[in-house]
């Protein structure tokens, strides 16, 4: 930056009170001394955070100030317009292309050393935009991928890859692909680069890791969070060794690429154990693979650290103990049904229960009790297994899905014979879900008899506690929440991103719950084939919570974002 701009912004820095005038000498002072720039020495001593003074530099010097840049970026190939190396020296990133001028992302957007050097790499005019070091870093990590060996991808976990054990799966011998080619997964590099993919996808928190191409490149990516992010780029010629490596550690037949495959392993890292489900399918590029990261830890948990709080805490907690009838998750894929019932089953198991699950597949291993997996080939559906368990003496009865009307009647007859069932329903409500259970041909007078409960649940994101900010919702707003009275008494929350989320404001997940206890009334109306409304309605007068004022509650206790509210359910007029 020169040096006339930089008085006058140290200046006007003073004027504004972001800084003393006794801060701003002694970052010149260090500046004179180190030859680092004053703004780094401002954020390095702590007089100013990186983002606040990017904020003030973009207003006051009238230059764009890009967040979250790798979002920018909607062509991956485009970045190697400027060689890796090149972008990390000048802590540069390209973004995109208008005409013949390139949008690039700068640390400094005033070094024009480096603008002149961008120039004549590329050909082209540059425009600067001014972007967090860290965001550029990032981008750069994620969009240039591994080169030279995959040792770039493993830097940063190399010390934490004899960490990782695999506890299950097959070790095959060197096999040969589908053309007679003699496959090699067994070298170092692609060894240690698929161990990094786990165990970095562990470290974010990743539920699944998705392997996938197109016709000159591998992407690879996790889902954090519910959102799928890019991790890294790869050469296309890398893809059948990645995933064979994949295939073998999951015990799967490496020659089989033109028909979907199915395998499995665990691996430790620390103090986790993490089961791995993979699936592969062949696509027009080759194979797409995805692994699903099971943490077995994480069901470890009570009900009220997933979302259940105060009343309906209460009430499901009274329903979950019950000695018998059916208590119904709903929710559409992805919900977090099955993670419900799983710490549902953790809470109430207890040396004098005898628990059983049908399950498809079984997700995670609880500890004493009974889990059956499905298995078609063999005859095991829902039904047939639940038919057996019934001969098993049970006291609890977890049936993975109700998708049929043979399982819906098995599981009605436990419920009314003295046995507590409990089971998920694809259905967007919870009043929607009785009437799902008639459409599938139970009489009505089963269902009002046989069902205590039904919850309805959604996963949102939860606002990143480090970079978490208040603001007052405007007259609009809050007409659409429904939020009357004194509208100072209202303070929502949002993320502004930092390094701790990524740059995306959120961090973790939290449920929204709409719990429906049937009353004798509901039963009086499931009875008489009431439609799904009048059941809500009922229900509501009753003291139900839906899904759209229980995450308005969580919104205003700082938990989520309106914005993840509204993608997540429905408002209360709708």
């Amino acid at each position: 930056m020169p040096e006339f701009i930089r008085k006058r912004l140290g200046e006007r820095l003073v004027e504004e009170g972001f800084i003393t005038e006794d801060q701003f000498q002694r970052a010149l002072a260090q500046h004179k001394e180190t030859k680092v720039t004053v703004r780094q020495v401002m954020i390095d001593m702590g007089y100013i955070t990186e983002d606040r003074l990017n904020e003030f530099m973009a207003s006051y010097l009238d230059i764009p100030y890009m967040k979250n840049i790798a979002e920018k970026i909607t062509d991956p190939t485009f970045v190697e317009v400027i060689p890796e190396e090149k972008c990390r020296e000048h802590m540069v990133m390209p973004l995109f292309k208008l005409d013949n001028v390139i949008t690039v992302a700068m640390a400094d957007p005033f070094d024009v050393f480096t603008i002149d050097a961008l120039r004549q790499i590329t050909g082209a005019q540059i425009e600067p935009v001014l972007a967090k070091k860290d965001e550029i870093t990032q981008a750069i990590d994620r969009f240039f991928g591994t080169k030279d060996e995959l040792q770039e991808a493993v830097q940063d976990v190399q010390k934490e890859v004899e960490e990782l054990e695999i506890i299950r799966g097959s070790a095959a011998a060197p096999q040969t692909d589908d053309e007679g080619k003699q496959i090699v997964v067994e070298e170092g590099p692609i060894i240690r680069l698929v161990n990094s993919m786990i165990i970095q996808a562990v470290a974010e928190r990743a539920s699944d890791i998705h392997v996938e191409a197109d016709e000159s490149r591998v992407r690879i990516r996790y889902r954090v969070d519910g959102m799928l992010q890019q991790a890294m780029l790869l050469p296309k010629h890398l893809q059948v060794y990645i995933v064979s490596r994949i295939k073998i550690m999951a015990g799967m037949d490496i020659s089989i690429k033109r028909a979907p495959q199915d395998g499995r392993f665990g691996i430790k890292i620390k103090d986790k154990s993490i089961d791995v489900r993979v699936s592969s399918v062949p696509t027009i590029y080759d194979e797409k693979v995805v692994m699903r990261l099971l943490d077995q830890t994480s069901i470890q948990i009570g009900l009220d650290e997933i979302g259940f709080k105060g009343k309906t805490l209460e009430q499901f907690k009274e329903l979950i103990n019950l000695p018998h009838g059916i208590v119904l998750i709903s929710g559409p894929t992805g919900s977090g049904k099955t993670t419900t019932l799983y710490v549902v089953l953790q809470a109430i198991n207890a040396p004098h229960k005898n628990i059983i699950t049908i399950e498809d597949p079984v997700e995670y291993n609880l500890g004493w009790v009974n889990q059956i997996q499905v298995n078609v080939k063999a005859g095991v559906t829902f039904a047939a297994g639940l038919r057996s368990i019934l001969r098993q003496d049970p006291d609890v009865i977890m049936v993975g899905e109700m998708r049929d009307l043979e399982t819906a009647e098995i599981s009605v007859r436990a419920a009314l014979t003295g046995h507590l069932v409990f089971s998920t329903i694809h259905t967007n409500d919870a009043a929607s879900s009785m009437v799902r259970m008639v459409d599938m041909g139970l009489e009505p007078y089963l269902v009002s008899a046989s069902v205590f409960g039904i919850v309805a649940q959604r996963l949102v994101r939860t606002i990143c506690p480090k970079c978490k900010e208040p603001y007052k919702p405007d007259d609009v707003l809050l007409e659409e929440l429904n939020l009357t009275g004194d509208p100072n008494k209202y303070t929502l929350y949002c993320g502004k991103g930092c390094e701790h989320c990524h740059e995306q404001g959120y961090k973790g997940r939290t449920t929204l719950v709409e719990l429906m206890v049937v009353n004798n009334t509901l039963r009086h109306m499931i009875h008489q084939n009431a439609s799904s409304f009048d059941l809500r309605d009922a229900a509501q007068k009753a003291g139900m919570k839906t899904l759209w004022r229980d995450g308005i509650e969580k919104a205003l206790a700082g938990i989520t974002t309106v914005d993840e509210v509204r993608k997540a359910s429905f408002t209360e007029d709708e």
